[in-house]
């Protein structure tokens, strides 16, 4: 069976848990060579788990611009290219307009906005050197349908959306396709939690899912292994939606 990522370089950030996970072990699954980078610290049986999957990982913070430099540094010399990235790393706080917190705002925006910036800045420099490469950004549905208590979440990944399209017509000319996932609900870790104390107001949302059921994380990875690889080399600046046909 063909490997749709076989033998590329990739990094995929948030990929401690949840979607960035099933991503990094989709993509190795699929060939490649993957750098799975989290802030969180993992236990050594955890990482050699993973390094029997053909993951390498790295811990660091994405609000430290010095530390994602040295990282991608770190991939880049011992690798000698980078052909994919993940951007799915991200924040969340759920808050009503009357609720919003300023300082998690602020946060949202530094992690799932600013750092995301920061590291096409970086990485593209690095693809460009090779002839090109591919960018999967992480959105959400909450930015294409607008979700009520979701108002500075959503905007930061409506900026996201905004960001891949402009990206991916400045990239272009250097071979670097830019595209984004827009998920609708999965099931993963942080829903099991959300659920437990909203089940009543989930259970409406899915109810509006066309295709009745959640999302998986493994939906996601799908998409982004797709976009990934050279079977969308004539894709970009687009945003897949991954939500079941959902109406929020």
């Amino acid at each position: 069976m063909e490997r749709l990522l076989e033998n590329k370089i990739c990094i995929v950030t948030g990929a401690a848990q949840g979607i960035g996970r099933e991503i990094a072990k989709r993509f190795a699954a699929d060939g490649a060579v993957v750098y799975a980078c989290d802030r969180q610290e993992l236990s050594e049986a955890k990482i050699k788990e993973l390094e029997e999957q053909q993951i390498h990982y790295l811990s660091f913070d994405l609000t430290d611009t010095a530390a994602v430099k040295q990282a991608m540094m770190q991939i880049f010399k011992a690798e000698g290219r980078i052909d994919v990235l993940v951007n799915n790393a991200g924040v969340v706080f759920n808050r009503k307009i009357g609720m919003i917190v300023r300082e998690e705002t602020e946060l949202m925006f530094r992690i799932n906005v600013i750092a995301v910036i920061e590291l096409i800045q970086l990485v593209s420099r690095l693809m460009a050197r090779n002839g090109g490469g591919s960018i999967v950004n992480i959105a959400s549905v909450t930015a294409v349908l607008g979700s009520p208590g979701q108002v500075a979440y959503s905007a930061t990944k409506g900026a996201i959306i905004s960001l891949t399209k402009s990206a991916a017509k400045e990239l272009a000319a250097q071979g670097i396709r830019v595209n984004a996932v827009a998920p609708g609900i999965v099931k993963t870790e942080r829903f099991a939690e959300l659920y437990e104390a909203n089940g009543e107001k989930i259970d409406e949302r899915i109810s509006r899912i066309a295709m009745g059921r959640l999302g998986t994380p493994e939906d996601i990875a799908n998409a982004c292994s797709f976009l990934a690889s050279d079977r969308a080399s004539y894709i970009s600046g687009q945003i897949v939606g991954v939500d079941g046909c959902a109406a929020i």
